[in-house]
């Protein structure tokens, strides 16, 4: 049914001082995690290949050692999926509403609406990275996950037994697995390294102070912040306001892997019902959020 006057009762006399219930947005958070990209197909594909792995000896008159494992290994699928919200007007309504500059068709708030589910799909990502997504298919498992699959072995960019909360040891362990663990399928050590911590609201303070101090966080010696020194996270820290644990952290890395990709962008469009007069209003996007690579990204999930 469509919005009529009885909800805009006041609206329609004069004297209002004003309408209120629009506030000031969350600044937007996914770009400084996700890359961006254009989309011209209904599903995108993104595979990963196995190259050749190390060279091997050979000794004097011998045969060449031969590496023929190279070629297809995952296939990624990224397959958008469409956002719509809409609200009708009565033709009264739309006449009679003495403040429509503050509450009117153009002011309702839809764009920040789609804005504000890009932040929760994105965080989403983060949120369910424990889970297996059959649609995104990859490796077979979870975006994090101890055991992902290569032709070098299981490789983990997870704590490989119980989940760390954050603090000054559970970060440095995390950047030290990315940059020792890491490896491509034929097993070759990657320059992989961390590059952004993201938390929760919950963890920005203990974020803010093993990132930002000069000292050594939360100990009484003159040790230098080893974090700091070394520039070992040169994008510092992230707080991400949709993420659903508390106690969940990551370490975004410099591998491209995490990824937005845009089929149609926003859309707001406007008609007039030819039978009833109402004042029709929609918005309109499709895109994905999703992985191509799970080096990309290491998690801990701890529960408490």
């Amino acid at each position: 049914m469509a919005m009529t006057i009885q909800q805009i009762a006041d609206f329609l006399r004069p004297g209002l001082r004003g309408v209120t219930g629009k506030y000031l947005q969350i600044p937007r958070q996914w770009d400084k995690t996700f890359s961006t990209g254009k989309s011209r197909m209904a599903v995108e594909r993104t595979a990963e290949a196995r190259y050749v792995g190390l060279a091997q000896l050979k000794y004097e008159g011998g045969p060449t050692a031969m590496d023929n494992q190279s070629g297809e290994r995952f296939v990624y699928n990224s397959e958008h999926f469409e956002l719509g919200l809409g609200f009708s007007i009565t033709r009264k309504a739309v006449d009679d509403n003495l403040y429509e500059s503050e509450f009117g068709p153009n002011s309702m708030g839809l764009m920040e609406s789609f804005q504000q589910t890009k932040e929760i799909w994105a965080a989403n990502v983060l949120n369910t990275a424990t889970t297996y997504n059959a649609a995104i298919g990859g490796d077979g498992v979870a975006l994090c996950s101890a055991s992902h699959p290569t032709d070098y072995g299981l490789i983990a960019n997870t704590p490989t037994t119980a989940q760390l909360d954050l603090n000054e040891g559970s970060l440095y362990y995390g950047l030290t697995s990315i940059r020792t663990n890491f490896r491509d399928q034929a097993g070759l050590k990657l320059f992989a390294r961390g590059r952004r911590l993201i938390v929760a609201p919950a963890n920005e303070w203990t974020a803010s102070r093993l990132t930002e101090t000069q000292l050594r966080p939360g100990t009484g010696d003159n040790d230098v912040n080893a974090l700091r020194a070394t520039g070992s996270l040169p994008d510092g820290y992230l707080v991400m306001d949709f993420l659903t644990s508390p106690y969940a952290w990551f370490l975004k890395t410099n591998i491209d892997g995490l990824i937005y990709l845009e089929r149609v962008g926003f859309e707001m469009s406007m008609d007039v019902d030819f039978t009833s007069d109402n004042l029709l209003v929609k918005g309109y996007e499709r895109y994905f959020f999703g992985y191509v690579n799970w080096r990309a990204l290491w998690g801990s999930f701890p529960t408490s």
